[in-house]
């Protein structure tokens, strides 16, 4: 008990950052469809071509991404038959978790959505509407790679399939409820057209698992957190879309348990120098990614009363020390080195961003970034090269499934 009230501690010096306040919303359409963007845009009277559609959707490094893996790799690692360390029992333990099905009735929207999205004016109206386009974009990445899964590994493993497409229920679910808050601002994600349009990345089976535990358990800590930081700090509440953090964001742990049980059943994974380096390469990645990210969207986390950074790095070190529990080695990441380095990560990312605002011809665009990219790089590298922290182990206790407050 005490630990998981310490957790608490670190939320209440998030409410010092000023609520942002700004002029009235410009002038909308009554409802418009977007494909995808940076920031959510009125629609053109006229319906754009499809090409030009795609060509709107603008795919950077910080961009929220579509995964596809090696999907007969999986059903080898998922086969009982090859596979003898699979611990068949606590999968099953996991599935019915998820047959319980917690947050079934959870979804279910009032008349606040629509009059909050209509009271909320300004810059933090455009931010937040950033702020469900990606959400949902993200959440609708998981349902697709969890979808297929759930179809491919179907003979191979009835068990794991089913718990996929019970995950890929839950991302859809996500996604669906992001994509009608988006309707409050008479705008949607055509996620029809994302699906076939966006690239997707590919990952092999592991990195898979790596990348994708990381993603879940950070999602956890970032949606509890902004849920225990408003609960707190009601004036701070734009919309009531934060009030539904507590119980979503359990989905979110329960699908990091269960790529942790994946991983526990592919030692192989865990448990070499290999295994190490991968661990922090995915860790690196992932809270650089948040932490410009969120830098670049300052205005929305003070819209809702946080200290951009104070609020990444209490979920930083959140999700480090969770995933120390099942990763070889961890990021240092309570070294106070490693956050001079993001934050200098941010300052060299703000000069990539205003060089791409300037009115230079492209090559000379391209050569005045090239210090700027050596510069990051090397931060990255040696983040990386800071000593890790050992961690994880492939000898663990019974399963036993718990909500982590």
């Amino acid at each position: 008990m005490a630990a998981e009230m310490a957790l608490l501690k670190p939320i209440s010096k998030f409410a010092n950052a000023p609520r942002l306040a700004g002029p009235g919303a410009p002038s909308r359409p009554r409802f418009a469809a977007v494909r995808m963007s940076a920031t959510a845009q009125p629609a053109a009277p006229k319906k754009p071509a499809k090409k030009a559609n795609k060509q709107a959707i603008k795919e950077s490094l910080l961009t929220p991404r579509f995964y596809t893996t090696d999907f007969d790799e999986m059903e080898q690692l998922f086969n009982t038959e090859i596979n003898k360390n699979l611990n068949q029992a606590e999968f099953e333990a996991l599935l019915q978790e998820f047959k319980t099905d917690y947050n079934q009735t959870h979804f279910v929207r009032n008349k606040e959505f629509k009059e909050a999205a209509d009271k909320m004016q300004g810059p933090l109206r455009q931010i937040f509407v950033e702020f469900l386009e990606r959400s949902c974009t993200a959440e609708f990445s998981g349902f697709l790679l969890y979808k297929e899964l759930g179809r491919r590994l179907k003979k191979t493993n009835p068990v794991v399939a089913e718990i996929f497409s019970l995950m890929s229920r839950d991302e859809a679910r996500h996604a669906g409820f992001l994509n009608k808050g988006l309707s409050d601002f008479n705008l949607a994600l055509d996620l029809g057209f994302l699906t076939k349009a966006r690239k997707y990345t590919f990952f092999k089976p592991k990195f898979i698992f790596y990348a994708t535990y990381l993603s879940e358990k950070i999602g956890y800590w970032r949606y509890i957190t902004i849920y225990r930081h408003l609960q707190e700090n009601p004036e701070y509440q734009p919309y009531p879309i934060f009030k539904y953090f507590e119980n979503w964001c359990q989905d979110e742990n329960r699908h990091g348990d269960f790529f942790s049980a994946l991983m526990k059943a592919q030692p192989q994974f865990l448990n070499d120098w290999k295994a190490k380096l991968w661990s922090r390469f995915f860790c690196l990645s992932v809270y650089v990614t948040m932490y410009l990210n969120d830098c670049q969207r300052t205005a929305f986390y003070e819209g809702i009363g946080l200290n951009t950074k104070e609020f990444d790095m209490h979920v930083i070190i959140e999700t480090n020390r969770t995933t120390a529990r099942i990763f070889p080695a961890v990021l240092d990441v309570e070294n106070p080195e490693f956050k001079r380095k993001l934050d200098r990560m941010v300052e060299i990312n703000e000069k990539l961003l205003a060089v791409g605002e300037t009115e230079d011809i492209p090559l000379v665009k391209n050569f005045k970034r090239i210090p700027l990219i050596a510069a990051l790089a090397s931060e990255l590298l040696a983040a990386y090269l800071m000593p890790p922290i050992e961690s994880g182990s492939v000898d663990f206790a019974e399963f036993e499934p718990r909500l982590v407050y």
